[in-house]
């Protein structure tokens, strides 16, 4: 029977013709070839695109209608497992996005320290437990220290995180970290009012309730004066 060796593991001959394990593409005795059978597999054999996951997924959506006690061959359904997989890739698209990618650059040396502020940017996520929609209105603002981002670029940030699977307190957070990493401010603060459809079609059925959530760092976090001035701006008409 051949011996499976495992897909952390690559095969090599020795200067006698014996075959050894490596590991990770290097021999175990701390040398750096690399092993080129475990090299053209990764070139040949790539994760595949999320578009590559769609039959999979329309085929899971197929099932769970079924276990629902509907008829996915009916015609009102026949193409809902497809629309519903290449949505919910739509949903979830921020998995493809990197901060780098968004940002393309568009960080501008500029004089100023004045507080920058892009507030009300519409925000459409997905609750990580319930795998149903919430949405609401994402606040951001900045103290520059001599470097600026375009402003579309805050609400494209705003989308990289949203469109995942998230819960809003980690949503807030990741949108401040990723602001400081772009142009190193002096501080950062992010409020995210949110209404979560888990709250509103299922459970407590709450349908006026409001999720509010910040993040504050830097200046914003340790004066007061600083971040009442930034909530002003927020809650101002």
């Amino acid at each position: 029977m051949k011996e499976l060796v495992p897909t952390s593991q690559c095969l090599e001959k020795n200067g006698n013709g014996s075959i050894i394990v490596t590991k990770n593409g290097k021999k175990n005795d701390n040398g750096h070839e690399n092993c080129t059978f475990h090299h053209d597999l990764e070139l040949d054999h790539r994760p595949p695109t999320r578009e590559a996951l769609l039959p999979d997924m329309a085929n899971s959506y197929r099932l769970l209608l079924t276990g629902l006690g509907e008829d996915p061959e009916r015609q009102g359904l026949l193409k809902t497992p497809e629309r519903a997989a290449k949505a919910m890739l739509f949903f979830t698209k921020g998995y493809d996005q990197s901060l780098e990618e968004v940002l393309n650059n568009a960080i501008f040396d500029e004089d100023t320290d004045e507080m920058v502020v892009v507030k009300d940017i519409e925000m459409f996520s997905m609750c990580e437990h319930h795998l149903v929609p919430f949405y609401g209105k994402v606040s951001i603002g900045y103290l520059p220290q001599g470097k600026i981002l375009g402003l579309s670029k805050l609400a494209r940030i705003v989308e990289i995180f949203s469109r995942r699977l998230q819960v809003q307190e980690r949503l807030t957070k990741q949108i401040a970290v990723a602001v400081t990493q772009a142009v190193r401010p002096a501080g950062v603060a992010v409020v995210i009012e949110g209404v979560h459809m888990c709250m509103v079609m299922r459970g407590v059925q709450k349908i006026n309730s409001k999720t509010v959530t910040s993040t504050m760092l830097g200046v914003f976090r340790d004066d007061p004066k600083t971040r009442e001035e930034f909530l002003n701006l927020v809650h101002s008409k």
